[in-house]
């Protein structure tokens, strides 16, 4: 019995250390939600921008609550953004403990090319997935039969619209990590995700669909760039691979 109780002792320091991160993670989530809700409005007014350079100058609410709910969401999603590095940080030093040393060098990269490759795929959402995508979407305005058809989103409408493309886009990106992170754990190959390249492209089409809003131009926007990104994933495992082998040699030769 006693052995018993002991046994569970490191699983209660897991547990403890596991809280203690979380309410790390949460209490950086509630610090960065409190800035980002009272700055809520210029940010949102950022996220409008491709909505102007595509020519539509008015947003509108309907429901008498919509429009603070819609500042109540902007903070919220400003702050996942900005405390992303916390959580980032917190899973490391819950992680960090249970690793060998080799194994810490192998995953740190991982972790650091996190919120580089998010950025990078938010950046390409706003900055060329999104104008493409209203400029397709509002381009159906016009005369429909003598009846006069116009656009008027809705702010929610919009947010959504907007969350769903940056957070799309950024998890999207994050692909080449999955990958590599699959091949240094031995669970994937790269002979095996050379040979699974089409069901990739499959796959790739699939996510789109499902993280982006329902237009095949909003879709290619997204599938074009992940088909790329697994090769390019391809290509990082064959860099990784070849100095994996450079670094064995010498030790198998001594």
């Amino acid at each position: 019995m006693k052995d018993l109780d002991q046994s569970k002792a490191p699983l209660l320091d897991h547990l403890i250390e596991l809280r203690k991160r979380m309410l790390w993670a949460l209490l950086a989530l509630v610090l960065s939600f409190a800035v980002c809700l009272y700055f809520a409005t210029p940010i949102f007014a950022v996220l409008v921008q491709p909505l102007l350079a595509a020519g539509q100058g008015k947003i509108i609410y309907t429901d008498i609550f919509e429009a603070f709910f819609v500042e109540i969401k902007v903070g919220f999603f400003s702050a996942m953004m900005v405390a992303f590095p916390v959580f980032a940080t917190q899973l490391w030093k819950f992680v960090a403990p249970g690793l060998y040393a080799k194994e810490k060098k192998a995953f740190l990269p991982f972790l650091l090319m996190t919120p580089v490759l998010f950025g990078a795929g938010a950046a390409m959402a706003y900055y060329v997935a999104m104008p493409v995508a209203l400029k397709f979407l509002l381009g159906f305005s016009g005369d429909v039969g003598g009846v006069t058809q116009e656009a008027l989103p809705g702010v929610g409408n919009y947010l959504n619209f907007v969350t769903k493309f940056i957070f799309g886009f950024g998890i999207a990106f994050l692909l080449p990590v999955l990958l590599m992170l699959l091949e240094a754990a031995g669970i994937v190959t790269r002979a095996q995700l050379a040979g699974g390249r089409r069901y990739a492209i499959v796959g790739a089409f699939a996510i789109a669909a499902v993280l982006t809003p329902p237009d095949v131009v909003s879709q290619l926007l997204l599938a074009v760039p992940l088909c790329l990104l697994y090769e390019l994933a391809l290509i990082a495992i064959w860099f990784t691979e070849k100095r994996r082998k450079k670094i064995v040699e010498p030790e198998v030769a001594g």
